[in-house]
């Protein structure tokens, strides 16, 4: 018992199409069987196209056209307004600062993609500081920035490019990347609640980042561990699967 492939009704044995909407009946067992002649990317023997259609592929840079596009009408908007409309407090200037470090992100991923990683953390740590201090018009005060802001920006920034040399120059696989990513995650925990406590209390004094450094201590020990032993690396990489 067969049934058309167009609308359901049941179909005869001997039928060659569906007496209702004349829809051509194919027998998979006989397709072999059966020349299609004259039809352009035809297979013989296959009602069905022989070659796979490909998409364009999409570019990035328009993509990063249109993104970038986004941003800026989304900043000249938000400006716009501002200065027409809502004009009790300078509440654009944090969208805009928004947008510009967006747009600063954007470029190695979309518009130039050949751009090195190290410049690309460079100019997000510079657009950050750029975020925060357009955001002292706000706060109407620049100690925050300057004491706080300021000091982390530049640590995460000096962080991020060293673990970017780390993982671009040295010897690159999952347990070294492992060890360089809790090196810094250890480090980096470490010097925030330094410049906190010192910028809150005037004074250091260790506590929640102590608890992270000895646990990315004792990782990454068990980590160098493991990749000084060839046999005890081999079999971490086997049951892991990596």
């Amino acid at each position: 018992m067969s049934y058309c492939v167009n609308c359901g009704v049941e179909l005869d044995t001997s039928a060659r199409e569906c007496p209702l909407c004349n829809t051509p009946v194919w027998n998979p067992r006989e397709l072999e069987k059966q020349a299609v002649q004259g039809r352009p990317g035809m297979q013989a023997g296959s009602p069905f196209p022989g070659e796979k259609s490909q998409v364009e592929a999409a570019n990035k840079k328009d993509f990063g056209l249109l993104m970038s596009m986004v941003v800026l009408a989304t900043a000249a908007t938000c400006g716009i307004l501002n200065l027409l409309v809502f004009r009790g407090t300078l509440w654009s200037l944090s969208v805009i600062g928004a947008c510009a470090v967006l747009w600063v992100m954007l470029i190695p991923v979309m518009i130039y993609t050949k751009q090195s990683v190290y410049v690309s953390l460079l100019y997000d740590g510079a657009a950050t500081v750029l975020y925060l201090y357009i955001l002292t018009f706000q706060v109407g005060s620049r100690e925050w920035f300057f004491g706080l802001g300021l000091p982390i920006t530049a640590l995460v920034t000096v962080i991020a490019e060293a673990a970017a040399v780390c993982i671009c120059k040295l010897p690159r696989s999952f347990l070294t990347v492992s060890l360089y990513l809790f090196t810094a995650a250890g480090l980096l925990c470490l010097g925030l609640e330094m410049l906190i406590d010192w910028y809150l209390q005037g004074e250091i004094a260790l506590s929640w980042s102590a608890v992270v450094l000895t646990v990315c201590a004792i990782l990454d020990i068990a980590l160098i561990t493991m990749l000084s032993r060839r046999r005890l690396r081999n079999e971490v990489r086997r049951r892991l699967h990596f």
